[in-house]
């Protein structure tokens, strides 16, 4: 065995195998793979092979496609066999909502350009004789899906790495690791011990256990699933056009054919997890026990689905287990507090993923960002509180029992909820407020008046509780409004060294004492990974701001780029509290309760200033993400009730509302306002969003300057536009995001946010478009659900343009 190597892969599944196989591509050949037993040993051996495409991420959707792709060539580059079977896809619809998903997710298909058509039930009757069209109002056909022998591939994978140069070493269990101060791994096995400088956990159903092996506790669980086959069926031996795979969504099971008969695998209710404290040492290439009576019900609807299975035999009901997280998305990237781990684990459609899983892997560890925008996926997404079995156990038995639920927007789930909660909880639950979960916080999403209905029906179309949000973005707009923000993620910087180092990171010029800057902290690239709020509380101090979504993103961004000394890092997020004052009235509503000068003159726009509210110490930052005069004050947690309280006492006579996060999406469109995961991201940079104000050239050297510089010089080749949507008022579409741009035909970009803006009184969209296509007054077209509406861009922002009332 090998006594070091560049890159040490553990697992010999799909994944560490085209993770070694696209390494190899890139020339780095100094790896090696380690298995425990066998090649495709856990869950890779039997699964059953589908390659769909579908999927409401566009993201995941080309992560999907490149696996696709892969495996029609994968046998011409290897000389090995592959198998892929390209017989397409049908998902049926028996139901008005489901076939609204399809006329969405056949927009998202264009925008990929992934071949992809809405048929009625005589073509699922031509392609599919054995299914009954019974109730089908329609399909999603995808004719480039399919399905692959799972063994095959991953060999494939794996041989083409070796003949590159990589190693792989069979029955080698790795038992220990160890980091070495010099940054590198001890990878201990039974079979000797060997240095790595990179370690990547691609264990599969292990993930977990592997990951405690490096000291790092990972949210992923196996889930039993199960699927039949049935003996050979009279009506599939004649010479005929292989059935696609077909999938009753409603129904929750897919079928293939399957050596002349029918491949079946439910996706039931109160699926079992399985060795979820950990995996018995001599598991491998075992099944678990058969339990027909689990998935009988599912079952029974296939049979009235596909009539032929009254009378065929039933050759084997295997079970085995595949892992799964608390979203149902794998876990990808550099693992946090683990320098040089990375993880490519937690994938419950490992065998398609794998191609494109792989690919950007390798891309992320030689380049250091993955081609493709996977957040979706990132390790860190997901906070510390993921990975107790309370919280990820039943989020992942939610995950498995929608596999095909319909993704309605906006809808939020019950599972493990609620889990973090701050004291403001039961007073807005009181008071009408209906909450989703951030990274496991509870955020108000908008308040429902008393007898009332609370306006959550899923729906593609125009949904129940935007009368409730307009009601609320109006008081911000024309009195004043109160939002709780204590999900906010918050860390303190101090230290001599800390100037200098943030200076590093952030694009923009650091505020002096007593001020805020807003910034970005950008990739080599230029693309933007964090966009946070700084506030200098000292010369050698500073408290940033960031969202809850991004609170371990951004923070291992800043640990993992610590100097050895001089700088302290610390996550305050549990202990500061934050509410938001905004709108016309807010300067009158606190000033009854503080004795501080809040005119502009003392306590000026983009300010910070430790003020008394009350018996509360206050740390307010005069800034807000409504385009409205208004204040962020942060305030030990503890004391958020009484602040609350007084701040409601104090806005009675003045209007004063309770406010969601929903509001804040028409608020922030209507000043033209970027949201980090949205409208930006790490593929997209501060001039093709439009931040350049944001960015300091002049400054010094930083993170992406280089890159910036060039695409300044050239010009950007697109811009975040800003449009304006033709939709009437009894229009019930309602663009989101995700939706494409056409100009005079041509597909030309998609929609990266859109939502209603109503104090401007039109539906406002942002695209990046190519640049010269981007001026304002040019005509386009958007499509929602299947159906075109104009679109026109304008200038932004559409409110206030000078930013007169939120400096006034």
């Amino acid at each position: 065995m090998l006594s070091h190597a560049r890159v040490a892969v553990i697992g010999g599944g799909a994944l560490g195998a085209s993770l070694l196989y696209h390494l190899a591509l890139r020339g780095w050949t100094d790896t090696v793979l380690l298995e425990k037993d066998e090649l495709t040993n856990g869950s890779t051996w039997h699964a059953a092979g589908l390659c769909t495409q579908f999927n409401a991420s566009l993201n995941v959707t080309r992560l999907l496609m490149r696996g696709v792709e892969l495996f029609k060539h994968l046998e011409a580059e290897t000389g090995q066999p592959v198998d892929f079977r390209a017989v397409g896809s049908l998902r049926l619809a028996t139901t008005p909502a489901r076939m609204d998903q399809y006329l969405d997710a056949r927009g998202l298909a264009r925008i990929v350009d992934l071949p992809f058509e809405l048929v009625g039930p005589d073509e699922v009757r031509r392609r599919a004789p054995l299914v009954s069209v019974d109730g089908v109002l329609g399909a999603a056909w995808t004719p480039t899906d399919g399905y692959v022998d799972p063994t095959s591939v991953t060999i494939a994978m794996a041989e083409g790495a070796r003949a590159l140069g990589a190693s792989i070493e069979r029955q080698t269990s790795v038992t220990a690791l160890r980091r070495v101060g010099s940054g590198e791994w001890e990878v201990v096995t039974e079979r000797g011990t060997l240095r790595a400088e990179i370690v990547v956990n691609a264990a599969g159903i292990w993930g977990r256990d592997v990951g405690r092996l490096a000291g790092v506790d990972l949210p992923i669980v196996p889930i039993e699933h199960q699927y039949l086959v049935t003996d050979a069926i009279p009506e599939l031996a004649a010479e005929h056009a292989e059935m696609p795979v077909v999938r009753d969504t409603e129904a929750s099971f897919y079928v293939r054919e399957e050596g002349g008969g029918l491949l079946i695998g439910p996706y039931e209710r109160k699926p079992k997890p399985w060795a979820e404290t950990g995996i018995p040492e001599t598991f491998g290439r075992q099944l678990l026990p058969s339990d027909f009576e689990q998935v009988s019900d599912v079952l029974e609807l296939a049979s009235r689905r596909l009539p032929v299975l009254a009378t065929a035999g039933m050759k084997q009901l295997l079970n085995g287990p595949t892992s799964y997280t608390p979203d149902g998305n794998a876990i990808m990237g550099w693992v946090p507090g683990a320098r040089n781990l990375f993880a490519l684990s937690g994938f419950s459609y490992g065998i398609v993923q794998s191609g494109g899983a792989g690919y950007n892997a390798a891309a992320w560890i030689v380049d250091g960002a993955p081609v493709d925008n996977l957040w979706e996926l990132d390790v860190r997404r997901f906070g510390a509180h993921a990975s107790a079995l309370s919280y990820l156990i039943p989020r992942a038995q939610e995950t498995y029992e929608r596999e095909y639920a319909i993704p309605f927007p906006f809808e939020e789930l019950a599972a493990a909820r609620p889990l973090k909660t701050d004291p403001l909880y039961e007073p807005l639950a009181a008071r009408g407020a209906v909450f989703a979960a951030r990274n496991g916080w509870e955020r108000p999403m908008y308040f429902v008046p008393p007898g009332s209905p609370r306006g959550e029906e899923p729906t593609y179309r125009r949904p129940g509780w935007l009368p409730y949000q307009q009601a609320e973005a109006t008081a911000v707009r024309e009195r004043v409004g109160l939002l709780d923000m204590s999900s906010f993620a918050k860390f303190e910087l101090r230290g001599p060294g800390s100037e200098a180092y943030l200076d590093r990171l952030c694009a923009n010029r650091l505020p002096r004492v007593g001020r805020v800057a807003l910034t970005q902290m950008l990739t080599p690239a230029g693309g933007i990974e964090c966009d946070l709020t700084v506030a200098r509380l000292a010369d050698d101090r500073f408290y940033l701001v960031t969202a809850a979504a991004t609170q371990t993103h951004d923070f291992e961004w800043l640990a993992r780029r610590l100097p050895n000394e001089g700088v302290i890092l610390e996550d305050v997020t549990d202990a500061w509290g934050v509410l938001m004052l905004a709108g016309p009235g807010a300067r009158d509503v606190l000033a009854r309760l503080t004795d501080a000068d809040l005119s502009s003159a003392a306590f000026p726009f983009m300010a910070v200033r430790d003020i008394a509210v009350g018996s509360v110490h206050v740390r307010a930052l005069r800034v807000t993400y409504t385009g409205e005069l208004g204040w962020e004050l942060h305030h030990p947690i503890e004391h958020s009730a009484t602040l609350y309280d007084r701040l409601v006492g104090a806005g009675a006579d003045a209007g004063l509302v309770d406010i969601g996060y929903r509001c804040l999406d028409s608020l922030r469109l209507e000043k033209g306002y970027r949201l980090w995961g949205a409208d930006i991201g790490p593929l997209d940079t501060p001039l093709e969003a439009g931040l350049d104000r944001f960015v300091a050239f002049d400054k010094g050297d930083f993170i992406g300057r280089d890159a910036l510089v060039r695409q300044r010089d050239a010009g950007p080749e697109r811009t975040l536009a800003c449009l304006t949507i033709d939709l009437q008022a009894d229009d019930d579409l309602f663009p989101r995001g995700g939706e494409p741009v056409y100009d005079g035909g041509e597909l030309v970009g998609y929609l990266r946010a859109a939502h209603p803006g109503h104090a401007v009184g039109r539906t406002i969209g942002l695209a990046y478009l190519p640049s010269q296509r981007a001026g304002p007054g040019r005509g386009l077209e958007i499509e929602i659900l299947g159906e075109r509406r104009g679109a026109t861009v304008v200038d932004a922002p559409l409110y206030d343009p000078e930013g007169g009332r939120m400096r006034s």
